[in-house]
């Protein structure tokens, strides 16, 4: 079932870690997955901008030192050193040009709001529905839809512009979504009005 029209004006495009350390194959952590899914993020970005609807990137971004002193969550033993600050890797994909009016967060786990300004920033706006997009389906991208569904956002997540390491991960991750926290579409279902 095709969801609602999306108010452009109550509704954001959260577009996660689309970047070259992910999606480009010279990344350290390139997922086929990743690189398929900018096509269709891309369309997406046309669409909404289109639109007049905000558009938001997420960049996870961290310092060499993040992990040094951690207890127990450690990025880097499970998935080595990546995105480290200011390398090419941690950079969105040229494919997905940012936009002078989008915004970018910069975010050091796999959670989009936790400890950056991105809650403030969508609240301040009136921003209520968001298309969520990006990579990995499992990870990042699941654990930002679903602390937005716990912060009363709508989270809308849409299926063929999500990249995983393995079909299976997206499929799981999509189905978790659907039944707990959020809604599943494809982009050519969604419509702005």
């Amino acid at each position: 079932m095709s969801p609602d029209p999306f108010d452009p004006e109550r509704t954001a495009v959260i577009v996660v870690d689309m970047q070259n350390g992910f999606c480009h194959p010279d990344g350290s952590l390139h997922a086929p997955g990743s690189e398929a899914a900018i096509d269709d993020v891309s369309a997406l970005l046309d669409d909404a901008r289109e639109a007049g609807t905000q558009v938001v990137f997420t960049r996870d971004v961290h310092p060499p030192e993040q992990f040094e002193d951690a207890h127990y969550y450690d990025e880097f033993e499970r998935w080595g050193e990546h995105v480290l600050d200011g390398s090419w890797e941690a950079e969105i994909v040229e494919d997905l040009a940012v936009e002078p009016s989008d915004h970018v967060v910069e975010k050091h786990t796999y959670d989009a709001f936790y400890e950056t300004e991105l809650d403030g920033w969508l609240s301040a706006r009136g921003i209520d529905d968001l298309l969520v997009c990006g990579t990995l389906a499992n990870v990042c991208v699941l654990h930002t839809a679903g602390s937005a569904g716990l912060r009363d956002y709508r989270p809308v997540l849409v299926e063929d512009a999500i990249g995983a390491i393995d079909p299976d991960h997206r499929e799981y991750a999509l189905d978790h979504a659907a039944w707990l926290f959020g809604e599943v579409t494809r982009r050519e279902e969604i419509t702005f009005e």
